[in-house]
């Protein structure tokens, strides 16, 4: 039996669905961050300092999850309902266990199917309250960061490749055409230990005068940092690869047509001199041929008034 389809009945039903549709510009990526069946106490915190940092586009839940195995076939199905639930395409998702300690699970998502994973582990974790500096320089909500990549290593290793993607994706905010420089206030700094190893450090940004119209800028850490030692990664399948990073066509610009909200579609039509004053004028025109007779006619009648004058 073919299941119904169900029509929303409401506007507010409705809107919700434009929201989840695909669009020609999409918004920016919502995180989801999930803890699994046994977390550790610096594992709690690092979920929480990566909340903090995106909490104005994150949904964690905080209930413990049994069924998650992200890397074995079928386990990844709970992840894949709660982002759809969610509507998120980043996913956070830690686990401790003896085999894997203070375990991190970065994935992103599409179309609510996973699209790739990188697991990782996190080693001398410093968290954002144990740094210590003036909290006038801690960044704003919301505000754009920047980053940088230290080593070749991010060039060379494939873990660290897609390490660089993912933590791009996660950190990066919203993509905007416009920026003003003087609302940058934080930095990302990414160093590549080893083929396999990242230390990654979260800092402030300080302009201070420098004699030019260049100002000298200053790192103050506010944290958090921590290691990041990639265990296991998998890349997306080509298939889903190609279909994702298709592109929308946009339509095609039609010159000197415009549209107006009230009047609908307008166009202007651009005609040549015509030099009206330089055509010549048959006779076979039926609007001069009308005039004669009108002439004629009028003749006739002066004529017979003439010749019977009363």
């Amino acid at each position: 039996m073919v299941a119904a389809i169900r029509v929303p009945k409401t506007q507010r039903a409705r809107r919700e669905l434009l929201k989840h549709a695909p669009k020609l510009v999409e918004t920016s990526k919502k995180t989801l961050i999930l803890h699994g069946t046994k977390t550790s106490a610096v594992l709690n915190s690092v979920l929480s300092d990566i909340y903090h940092l995106k909490r104005d586009n994150a949904v964690k839940y905080t209930k413990k999850n049994d069924n998650i195995r992200p890397f074995e076939s079928g386990g990844e199905s709970s992840l894949e309902f709660f982002s759809l639930k969610t509507d998120c395409s980043l996913i956070v998702y830690g686990s401790h266990s003896k085999k894997r300690p203070n375990n991190l699970i970065l994935g992103r998502t599409y179309d609510h199917h996973i699209y790739d994973l990188v697991e990782v582990g996190v080693e001398n974790y410093k968290s954002m309250e144990s740094y210590v500096y003036d909290k006038k320089l801690a960044p704003k909500l919301g505000s754009k960061p920047f980053f940088a990549f230290i080593g070749e290593h991010f060039e060379s290793a494939e873990e660290l490749k897609h390490l660089k993607e993912v933590l791009l994706d996660l950190f990066k905010g919203e993509v905007v055409e416009n920026l003003n420089l003087a609302g940058v206030d934080r930095i990302y700094v990414c160093t590549a230990i080893s083929p396999t190893t990242v230390y990654i450090m979260h800092c402030a940004l300080r302009l201070k005068r420098s004699g030019t119209s260049i100002p000298r800028m200053e790192l103050v850490e506010v944290g958090p940092s921590m290691d990041l030692v990639v265990r296991r990664h998998r890349l997306p399948v080509e298939s889903l690869k190609k279909e994702a990073m298709k592109t929308a066509e946009h339509a095609k610009k039609m010159k000197n047509v415009t549209k107006d909200p009230v009047k609908g579609k307008l166009g202007k039509v651009y005609m040549p001199d015509q030099q009206v004053g330089k055509l010549t004028l048959s006779n076979d025109v039926k609007g001069l041929k009308r005039e004669r007779r009108e002439a004629k006619k009028n003749n006739e009648d002066s004529k017979k008034q003439k010749v019977n004058p009363e």
